[in-house]
């Protein structure tokens, strides 16, 4: 097998001028994206352009290209008053790899560059006038993961948890934390009302405050007490069904390669046909699931 990887642009490089490069979408104001836009065009004011741009050359006209990635980072810099851009120049006609295989920051890997940059000297406000957003938004970042265990962190740090679903963890003490994130990456649910569901349904000995923090707007103590009950026996049915899961894949696998070979078999093919063909349409259904 030939392991070999071949680029898909060149990896040299060149200054176009912008007037030379097509975009083949347009970023407008109502577009959803269009404040992690005004977050770019800071950026791009401060320090200039990181990532250079991704461009095509125009088939039949020479000295044009289409862009396939960058359209930020272009409308930015023309609004910039930039007359060029640092290009790579694709060699396939590709837009979507760009567009869709890209790596989302997270919050706490976002806490750690910010971390970072103020360490090497930067100052909050630097940062802040660099994304476009309010310094306190900045200076929030500085105590994001205190009082979280460290496994927490690093089971969470490449997940979409936001920061306000990070603090809650806060109120439960180190062990209910690590059980909390792993339901969490369990079930692929990071949001905030899921991590108060589980702060609900903690005991009161787990609760950093006890039972004090347990108090909830609009719920009364039976009402909480039953919920925290509820939320135990799911929490338990779910990590039984986890337990379960390996075993059970690998008896359905077991179980689909025997009715495969059960079909295979021409004689009892043609008896399930003629005899039983409700059977037999379920069985092909077993055969043709990719998973079970």
């Amino acid at each position: 097998m030939n392991s070999e990887v071949h680029a898909t642009f060149d990896l040299g490089g060149i200054m176009l001028p912008l007037d030379a490069i097509l975009p083949i979408r347009q970023v407008k104001a109502i577009d959803g994206a269009f404040g992690k836009y005004r977050a770019v065009l800071a950026s791009i004011r401060e320090v200039g352009v990181i990532e250079p741009l991704i461009v095509f050359p125009r088939p039949g006209e020479k000295r044009t290209y289409f862009l396939l990635d960058g359209h930020m980072r272009l409308k930015a810099l023309r609004e910039l008053g930039a007359k060029e851009a640092f290009c790579l120049i694709a060699t396939e006609d590709d837009a979507f790899t760009y567009n869709d295989k890209v790596n989302r920051i997270t919050v706490i890997q976002e806490h750690a560059m910010i971390m970072k940059a103020i360490d090497h000297g930067v100052k909050p406000e630097q940062i802040a006038k660099a994304l476009a957003v309010d310094v306190a938004k900045i200076t929030s970042q500085f105590n994001l993961l205190e009082g979280l265990h460290a496994e927490v962190i690093e089971l969470l740090k490449d997940k979409p948890i936001t920061a306000t679903a990070l603090r809650i963890f806060r109120k439960v003490k180190a062990v209910r934390q690590i059980d909390m994130a792993q339901l969490m990456v369990a079930g692929n649910n990071y949001t905030m009302g899921y991590a108060q569901a589980l702060v609900l349904g903690t005991p009161a000995e787990q609760l950093v405050n006890g039972a004090k923090s347990k108090e909830v707007r609009g719920l009364s103590e039976e009402e909480r007490i039953k919920m925290e009950k509820e939320m135990e026996t799911v929490e338990r049915d779910f990590r039984l069904c986890q337990d379960r899961f390996g075993e059970n894949a690998l008896h359905l696998n077991g179980a689909q390669r025997y009715v495969k070979r059960l079909l295979d078999n021409t004689k009892i093919g043609r008896f399930l046909t003629n005899r039983y063909p409700e059977i037999l349409d379920e069985f092909q259904d077993i055969v043709a699931l990719d998973t079970l």
